[in-house]
């Protein structure tokens, strides 16, 4: 049984770190482009500002994805109230964001 919790929270581990990857990954080529907007001195700063929150919104939810991920094989060994309640939590925060990103993205 140590060796099924060693690799569920192995797993577990490297799901987090892929969803901080990504994350990591899209503020970087959000700050990126943000720099470039800023010192290329465009004049549709507005609508450059909206691709780039979009862009690093569609990084934050697919991050946000391999956190969930990560937490939902976690609760498998660690079913308590909190953990499920943490989980629920954060499901419905993702949800709302993968709501409002996709009805921004449609606008855009």
């Amino acid at each position: 049984m140590d060796i099924f919790h060693t690799f569920i929270n192995g797993i577990s581990f490297t799901l987090n770190i892929i969803g901080a990857l990504i994350t990591l990954r899209g503020i970087v080529i959000a700050l990126g482009e943000f720099l470039k907007k800023e010192f290329s001195g465009k004049k549709d700063t507005i609508q450059l500002n909206e691709s780039i929150r979009i862009a690093l919104g569609s990084y934050l939810v697919l991050g946000l994805e391999f956190f969930i991920a990560g937490d939902i094989i976690k609760t498998i060994i660690t079913p308590t109230w909190e953990s499920l309640g943490i989980l629920g939590a954060i499901v419905m925060i993702r949800t709302i964001l993968s709501y409002f990103l996709t009805k921004e993205i449609k606008k855009v």
